[in-house]
């Protein structure tokens, strides 16, 4: 048996319990959102947990009004919500008749139906708090976590059972878990697209060519883009824009957002392997943009590229604050002019250069060479 890796996002969870009438905790499947909240509940013996796939616990809800009104002083956790939708509404009246806060705690593996259906039903009521895989800042191996990714079964097996054990998520995810959703896509065409994106991860979004490549049209790979973008796997980093003239690129980059999930779509299952593939440097950018974007939300991400090719990978706005990233997989970073050019325009209040290194140090100037751990503990302390 394993042993429990505290989330980081433990503390908050307790927090807003104490703040809101419900609680949403949504993420990808296998993640550990039910290890965490029974983890969580352990410490509240007045709570209740349901499981909606178990068939006994979904029993107890053949009734859900009088279930509710028979634990209605205790925190009722429901997991895999999104699996009865029908639930909602009758949710809703049961928070309205209670005063007190904490009062639900759902669980889903989050998709865009179910973001909509609850913030409509339960708006002013609900609180939503995302559950990732593993942070850089929770585990000990970064390298570990770069190869195999954050999803704790993946992250804690070794690489041989790790693979595995992502070969078969993404089997499921295709086959179970997007028909579980009401979406009716062949999954041999999702697997292609999920395969085209891994080939083209972290660069410019071009729905014709991919809609060429699959035989339909454009506005059908954006359905299937946000799909994918609802259910965690991709992300979708938009372009920084400026008030100045210059020609900016308009689409959005395209990141796998686990980079375990990256590398077995592209049969890279150790260190090694990824040490001798072409997409190490698109690799190392996705793994640094997914692990700064989660750790740090309170920052509005983007990335900045010139119709000339100039280019910032990531640039972070906070109020009237703007930091500026690059990224190299590389252990001794160089950096090209194109990079100095757009720091004049974008004039960021400070510049990182992210790399495969143990200690910072100064490039030029005032930008300094940084591990992705070093940079994400000084900006959670800003």
């Amino acid at each position: 048996m394993h042993t429990y890796i505290k989330r980081s996002v433990h503390t908050k969870i307790i927090k807003h319990l104490d703040n809101f009438k419900c609680v949403a905790l949504l993420g990808p499947r296998q993640t550990g959102k039910s290890t965490l909240t029974k983890i969580i509940l352990k410490s509240n013996p007045n709570s209740v947990y349901l499981d909606l796939e178990d068939p006994t616990d979904f029993a107890k809800l053949n009734d859900p009004s009088a279930f509710l009104e028979a634990n209605k002083e205790k925190l009722i956790c429901l997991d895999e919500i999104q699996r009865y939708p029908e639930l909602f509404p009758i949710l809703r009246g049961y928070l309205d008749r209670g005063r007190r806060n904490g009062q639900l705690l759902i669980l889903g593996s989050a998709s865009p139906d179910l973001i909509r259906q609850s913030s409509e039903t339960l708006a002013g009521r609900i609180s939503y708090i995302e559950i990732t895989p593993f942070l850089i800042n929770e585990v000990d191996d970064a390298q570990k976590l770069w190869v195999q990714g954050g999803y704790p079964d993946s992250y804690l097996k070794n690489e041989e059972f790790s693979s595995e054990w992502r070969k078969n998520y993404i089997q499921t995810f295709l086959e179970r878990d997007i028909p579980n959703l009401g979406v009716n896509i062949p999954s041999i065409t999702l697997r292609r697209l999920w395969q085209m994106l891994a080939h083209s991860n972290g660069g410019l979004l071009n729905k014709s060519k991919l809609g060429s490549a699959l035989g339909v049209s454009a506005n059908t790979i954006q359905k299937y883009l946000d799909i994918l973008e609802g259910t965690y796997i991709i992300r979708q980093l938009q372009p920084f824009h400026t008030n100045t003239k210059k020609r900016l690129v308009k689409s959005p980059k395209i990141y796998i957002r686990d980079s375990g999930l990256l590398h077995q779509l592209l049969g890279i299952t150790s260190y090694n392997d990824l040490l001798g593939h072409p997409i190490i440097g698109e690799s190392f950018e996705s793994y640094v943009i997914t692990s700064i974007i989660e750790n740090l939300p309170k920052y509005k991400p983007s990335f900045y590229r010139s119709s000339g090719g100039a280019e910032i990978d990531l640039v972070l706005e906070k109020m009237n604050e703007k930091i500026c990233i690059k990224i190299k997989s590389s252990s001794t970073p160089k950096l090209t002019q194109g990079f100095f050019e757009s720091l004049k325009i974008i004039n960021p209040k400070k510049s990182y250069v992210v790399a495969n290194i143990k200690d910072s140090y100064l490039i030029k100037d005032d930008i300094l060479a940084i591990s992705l751990k070093e940079l994400i503990k000084i900006l959670n302390n800003n």
